[in-house]
C-alpha cells in the first residue's frame, strides 16, 4: 500500500516514526504504519487477532503530532496523512477479516514510550523490521532494541518480505518453533508456543542446542560417545518440562529436539520453513541494563520467519 504524500512530509514521518510499531492484544493491539515492514506487521497481527478471537489496535505514534488547530490545507497537513495512513491500512484489514474489531489510534509521544506503554495494556505488540536482502536479516533500530528488551509482554518481529510487499495471505509456514534453556523457568514461553501452534493447527517443535564442552573435542572431532551421552541427558530434561504442557495441549503434535551445537545457530536453521519462532529473554530488573540473550538476538536479528520475544522469570 503506497501514499502519495508530499515527499518533504514523508521524509518527516518516516524519519520520527519508528518501522511499523504494532500490538496485538485483549484489549485492543497497536502498532504505527508508514512502510512495507509495518504494514507487513499490520497484517501479520490482524491475522493473529482474527484468529485468536482478540481486537486489533493500529498505532501511529509521532510526536509533533501535538493538540492544535490546523492551518494548512488538507495536502500539507500533518494530521491529516496520519490519519490517513491509518485510515487507509484499517480499510484494508476490515476488507480481509469483515468481523475483526480494528481500533484506530493516533498518538502525539515519541515511538518508543507510546509502544511500551500500549504493550502493557496489550496481549502482544508486533513491530515490522526491515529485511537486510543479502543477508536474509532484520534490521532493528534503536526504539524496535528498546521495546524488545523492555516490553512487559511479548513482541513479534516481523519482517517484510517480497511477498508481503503485495496484498497476499499471511504465510503461515508448516510449524510454530520454539527455542528453549533446560535451565531457566519459562512457564511464559511454553504458554505463548503451545497456544500459537494450537491455534495454527500446526506442529509444535521443541528446540534445543547444547554446546560442546571442551573436553569432548579430540583431534579428529567430537567424541562420539560424550556427544551422545549429552544429547541423551538434554533429550530426557527435554521431554519432563515438556509433560506437563503436552497434557495441557493434547490436539498439539510436540516434536522435541535437541542438537549438540550452538544454541543460537541450532534455533535459527531449525526455524527456516516455520511460520513462528519463539524465543525467550529474562526479564531484567534493579540496576541492570535490559538486554537480549545470544539466541534470541540471533533470532531477531537471522530469522526468516516472524519471531516471539517472551519476557519470562
Amino acid at each position: 500500500m503506497r501514499l502519495e504524500e508530499p515527499d518533504r512530509l514523508r521524509t518527516r514521518l518516516l524519519g520520527r516514526l519508528h518501522r511499523g510499531a504494532g500490538c496485538i492484544g485483549r484489549s485492543p493491539r497497536n502498532r504505527g504504519i508508514d512502510t512495507p515492514e509495518s504494514l507487513a506487521a499490520a497484517r501479520w497481527g490482524a491475522a493473529e487477532a482474527h484468529r485468536q478471537g482478540l481486537s486489533l489496535r493500529l498505532l501511529h505514534a509521532w510526536v509533533p503530532l501535538s493538540p492544535g488547530p490546523r492551518r494548512d490545507s488538507a495536502e500539507s497537513d500533518q494530521h491529516h496523512w496520519a490519519q490517513r495512513i491509518l485510515h487507509d491500512a484499517h480499510v484494508e484489514l476490515h476488507k480481509r477479516y469483515p468481523v475483526l474489531s480494528i481500533v484506530e489510534d493516533l498518538v502525539a509521544d515519541d515511538a518508543r514510550s507510546a509502544l511500551l506503554r500500549a504493550a502493557a495494556k496489550s496481549r502482544m505488540i508486533v513491530l515490522g523490521s526491515r529485511g537486510l536482502a543479502a543477508a536474509s536479516s532484520y534490521f532493528l533500530g534503536n526504539t524496535s532494541m528498546d521495546v524488545v528488551s523492555r516490553a512487559e509482554r511479548p513482541v513479534v518481529l516481523v519482517r517484510a518480505t517480497l511477498e508481503e510487499r503485495a496484498p497476499s495471505p499471511v504465510h503461515e509456514g508448516n510449524c510454530v518453533v520454539v527455542g528453549l534453556s533446560l535451565w531457566d523457568p519459562c512457564d511464559e514461553l511454553f504458554e505463548f508456543a503451545f497456544s500459537a501452534a494450537d491455534a495454527r493447527g500446526v506442529p509444535l517443535r521443541a528446540v534445543h542446542g547444547r554446546g560442546i564442552p571442551v573436553q569432548a573435542h579430540m583431534p579428529w572431532g567430537v567424541d562420539p560417545e560424550v556427544a551422545a551421552e549429552i544429547t541423551d541427558k538434554a533429550q530426557k530434561k527435554l521431554r519432563k518440562k515438556l509433560r506437563p504442557w503436552r497434557k495441557k495441549f493434547r490436539g498439539v503434535r510436540v516434536v522435541d529436539v535437541v542438537t549438540v551445537d550452538s544454541p543460537a545457530r541450532v534455533v535459527v536453521q531449525d526455524a527456516e520453513n516455520a511460520g513462528l519462532l519463539v524465543v525467550g529473554r529474562r526479564r531484567h530488573r534493579g540496576v541492570l541494563a535490559p538486554r537480549l540473550g545470544p539466541v534470541a538476538h540471533a533470532a531477531v536479528h537471522h530469522a526468516a520467519c516472524p519471531v516471539a520475544v517472551v519476557p519470562h522469570g
